[in-house]
């Protein structure tokens, strides 16, 4: 089983994409699937982000 890559991970691959896709030598072909990969990334940085907002906004429900 895949452990779950942490958020830090995500935006790390993000970027790491965003430097492939900068390259003027990729293909069409490669550069639609970079970008298509890079926006996965984010999309689930995202909803880890979304997540933990949801956790801190119920812990601070519980404090009050």
């Amino acid at each position: 089983m895949k452990s779950e890559e942490s958020f830090e991970t995500k935006i790390t691959n993000a970027k790491a994409i965003l430097e492939k896709l900068m390259d003027p030598s990729l293909a069409m072909n490669e550069s639609v699937k970079a970008y298509e990969e890079g926006m996965k990334e984010l999309r689930a940085a995202e909803t880890m982000l979304q997540n933990a907002q949801m956790q801190i906004q119920i812990i601070k429900n519980q404090e009050q």
